[in-house]
C-alpha cells in the first residue's frame, strides 16, 4: 500500500541525498512531500555536492536547485506514514527550528519509519530520539550520535543499518542499501514479472 512520506530539507542539503530518495520513493509508488522551515511549496532550496576525492574530509561544491512541493507551516505530522532526513549542510541549521524538532519526535514516539543519511543524524540527535539505538552517520557526526545516547555504527560507506523503525547510512554512497532497507521497513515489495512474449 502506498505511503505518505515527509522529507525534511534545507538550503545546501546534499544534492544526491535529496534528489535520489525523493525520486526513487515516488518510483516505488509512494507520495513524498519535501518541506523546509520558512519556505512554501514552489520555493527552492540550493543543494551542495559532497564528494570524496582523497582528502581527509569530503569536498563541497554547489549543486542543483531543488523545488519544494509542500509548505512547512501547513504540515501535520500525523498525516504522514514515514520520515526522511537527508544530509549535507542543511541539518546543522534546520535542527534549530523547534517545530521541526517536534515533528521528528512525533515520528519517533509513534514508532513510524524514519530514514536518515549522512549528516541527517544531527537532526535525530538534536531531537533526542536515538537513545539506545544503533545509528550510522557520516563519521564526523559519530560523536554527536554518542552524546545523544545512541550507539554509533561504524559501517562501510556502501552499507546501511536498520534498528527497529530507524534506517540510517553514512553517505550517499550507501543509497542502494539504505533505500532497500527503508523500503523493507515501509513494507514495500517490488516484484518482477516476465515481459509478454519473452522466451522461457
Amino acid at each position: 500500500m502506498p505511503k505518505k512520506i515527509l522529507m525534511l530539507v534545507g538550503d545546501f542539503v546534499e544534492d544526491y541525498e535529496v534528489m535520489v530518495p525523493f525520486q526513487a520513493l515516488q518510483i516505488a509508488g509512494h507520495e513524498v512531500h519535501a518541506v523546509c522551515p520558512n519556505k512554501r511549496a514552489g520555493d527552492k532550496v540550493r543543494t551542495a555536492i559532497h564528494d570524496f576525492e582523497g582528502d581527509q574530509t569530503y569536498t563541497e561544491k554547489r549543486g542543483h536547485d531543488f523545488t519544494l512541493n509542500a509548505t512547512f507551516a501547513d504540515i501535520a505530522p500525523e498525516d504522514y506514514d514515514a520520515l526522511v532526513i537527508p544530509g549535507g549542510r542543511a541539518p546543522e541549521y534546520i535542527r534549530l527550528n523547534e517545530r521541526l524538532i517536534e515533528i521528528v519526535r512525533h515520528f519517533a514516539q509513534a514508532n513510524k519509519p524514519i530514514a536518515a543519511i549522512c549528516h541527517g543524524a544531527q537532526v535525530l540527535a538534536a531531537a533526542g530520539v536515538i537513545k539506545g539505538k544503533r545509528v550510522s552517520a557520516y563519521p564526523a557526526v559519530g560523536p554527536e550520535v554518542t552524546a545523544a545516547g545512541g550507539e554509533y555504527a561504524q559501517i562501510g560507506f556502501t552499507e546501511a543499518i536498520t534498528d527497529g523503525n530507524l534506517v540510517t547510512g553514512p553517505a550517499w554512497t550507501a543509497h542502494v542499501e539504505w533505500l532497500r532497507q527503508f523500503l523493507a521497513v515501509l513494507g514495500t515489495k517490488i516484484t518482477h514479472e516476465e515481459a509478454a512474449g519473452a522466451k522461457a
